[in-house]
C-alpha cells in the first residue's frame, strides 16, 4: 500500500530522538536517503530506536526501527488503524491515506479499520481470497509473464519496471478481480497515474481514485446481476457472494476491497520484482547460485531467496498509518494519545539483534521471519499472490535471460518518493536478444 503524503524526498526536520548521541541524527526523506536508507536507518537502530521527526508532509510521527520493537506494535491493538484517532485530524486535510479515498468512499478497507469490523471484513474477504484461487491462478501467471517477456526479448533491452515488472501484476490482479480484458488497459493507466505520483500533484492520483471507483461500482453492479450466470468464478463475484452468518459485504465494502487488493497489490509486486532483480543484479554470485539451482530443477532455493530478497530491500519500507489511541510505550518511549506512529519494516528487516549478517544478501537464509508483509491481524492477505508473482517473475527472467546485466551505472538509478513503499523508477537493462515463445 503506497503511502500519498506530498512525497518528494527532501531535506526535513528531526527532532531528537530516544537517546543523546555525540553524533548528529541522519537527515531523512532527502534524494541521497531515497538511494539508499539503510545506513540512517542503522544510526537511528542504535541511536534513537524509536525516533519522532517531522515528515515531508509536515505531520510529525514516531518512526519505530528495532525489530523486537516493530514486531510488538505492528501487533498492539492500542495502535489504531483508523485516522479519526490522529489527534490532528492529517487524513482529512489530506497528509495522510490515499488521496480521494474518502470522496470516492473507498474508506472501509482493511487498511483503515479495527476489529470488530476488521474481523467481520478479514473473514468475509478471506473466503473469496483463498489459497486455493491463488494457486490455480499460477498457469495464467506464468502465461503473462512469458507475454511480457515475449514483448521486449528480441530488442536486447529493456526498461524491466514499464515493461515488465509494473504490467504483470496489474493485470494478474484484473484478471483475479474479473475486470474485463478490454478494461484492463485503463485499470494501468490509472495505476500509473498512482504509482508516479512521488514529486507529482496529488490531485493526479486523487482523480485515478475517483474513475478507479466509478468504474468498480459498474462492475459491481453488473456482475450482481449475472451471479447466477455460469463461470463467475472472479474476485469480485466472490466477494459480492461472501457470507458470514447471513452478514454480507456492502457494496461499498466490496468496492473498497478490489480498489484495495489493487492499489495495495499491484505496487508491493512492482517493488518486489524491481528491487529483487536490482538485488540480484548487484550480487552476481547468489544470482548464479539461483541460475544453478533452477536449472537443475531445485526451486527450494527461489522460496526462500524470494524471502530474503523480502528482508534485504523489500517493497514495503514502511508500514501503513497508526495511531495511539491511548498514552503507551514503545521501547521505553512514551507515545501520546493520537500520535501517528511508522513501524520502519526496512529498518527491523536489517536488524542483528534478530538477523545474522543482515546487510549480506544470503538466498538460502532459513530463519527468516521478516515483517516484509506485516505481522499480526493486519498481515498482509494478498502476500500468497505476491509471492507467486514474484517467484514467478524472478525464475522467468534467469531462465529466459540468462545474462541479464544493468544499462545504467548504479548512481544512475532513480528511486520514488513516498513514505510507505521503496521502488523504482525505472530500470534499464541489456541482455542478449532471444525468441519469442510459440504460441
Amino acid at each position: 500500500m503506497h503511502d500519498t503524503d506530498d512525497s518528494s524526498p527532501r531535506r526535513t526536520t528531526d527532532h531528537s530522538g530516544t537517546r543523546s548521541s555525540a553524533c548528529p541524527a541522519p537527515a531523512l526523506f532527502t534524494w541521497e536517503f531515497a538511494s539508499d536508507p539503510y545506513p540512517a536507518y542503522a544510526w537511528l537502530r542504535e541511536h534513537a530506536p524509536v525516533h519522532r521527526t517531522a515528515l515531508p508532509s509536515g505531520v510529525e510521527a514516531w518512526l519505530v526501527t528495532r525489530y523486537a520493537d516493530a514486531r510488538q506494535a505492528l501487533a498492539d491493538q492500542r495502535l489504531s488503524k483508523n485516522p479519526v484517532h490522529h489527534s490532528e485530524s492529517a487524513h482529512g486535510k489530506g497528509k495522510i491515506g490515499i488521496p480521494g479515498e474518502r470522496s470516492a468512499n473507498l474508506m472501509t478497507h482493511l487498511l483503515n479499520i479495527d476489529p470488530p469490523d476488521h474481523t467481520r471484513l478479514r473473514r468475509l474477504v478471506s473466503k473469496a481470497f483463498t489459497p486455493r484461487r491463488v494457486a490455480e491462478f499460477a498457469p495464467r501467471v506464468q502465461e503473462l509473464t512469458d507475454r511480457l517477456i515475449d514483448g521486449f526479448v528480441e530488442k536486447g533491452e529493456a526498461d524491466l519496471i514499464h515493461e515488465f515488472a509494473f504490467p504483470l501484476p496489474i493485470y494478474a490482479i484484473c484478471e483475479m478481480l474479473g475486470v474485463p480484458r478490454e478494461d484492463q488497459d485503463d485499470f494501468r493507466d490509472w495505476a500509473g497515474m498512482m504509482i508516479r505520483h512521488g514529486g507529482g500533484p496529488r490531485g493526479g492520483v486523487a482523480r485515478a481514485v475517483k474513475r478507479m471507483r466509478t468504474y468498480l461500482a459498474e462492475l459491481i453492479h453488473r456482475k450482481r446481476e449475472s451471479l447466477g450466470e455460469e463461470g463467475a468464478d472472479d474476485l469480485i463475484s466472490g466477494l459480492i457472494r461472501a457470507s458470514d452468518h447471513g452478514e454480507h459485504l456492502t457494496e461499498n465494502e466490496v468496492a473498497a476491497m478490489a480498489f484495495i487488493l489493487l492499489f495495495a497489490g499491484f505496487e508491493t509486486t512492482v517493488n518486489l520484482i524491481g528491487n529483487g532483480t536490482l538485488a540480484l543484479l548487484r550480487h552476481p554470485e547468489q544470482r548464479a547460485r539461483l541460475q544453478h539451482a533452477l536449472a537443475e530443477g531445485d526451486t527450494g532455493l527461489l522460496a526462500t531467496g524470494v524471502e530474503e530478497l523480502l528482508r534485504y530491500d523489500g517493497p514495503v519500507e514502511l508500514a501503513t498509518w497508526r495511531f495511539a489511541t491511548q498514552d503507551l510505550s514503545i521501547g521505553g518511549v512514551r507515545i501520546a494519545e493520537g500520535d501517528p506512529v511508522l513501524v520502519v519494516l526496512a529498518a527491523a528487516d536489517r536488524d542483528p539483534a534478530r538477523f545474522p549478517d543482515p546487510d549480506t544478501l544470503d538466498l538460502a537464509r532459513r530463519d527468516n521471519q521478516h515483517l516484509g508483509y506485516g505481522h499480526g491481524i493486519h498481515y498482509c492477505l494478498g502476500a500468497p499472490l505476491a509471492r507467486l508473482e514474484g517467484q514467478t517473475a524472478l525464475a522467468t527472467l534467469l531462465r529466459r535471460l540468462p545474462d541479464l546485466r544493468p544499462a545504467v551505472a548504479p548512481e544512475e538509478l532513480r528511486w520514488r518518493g513516498g513514505l510507505i513503499m521503496r521502488g523504482l523508477r525505472t530500470l534499464p537493462v541489456e541482455f542478449t536478444p532471444g525468441d519469442r515463445i510459440a504460441p
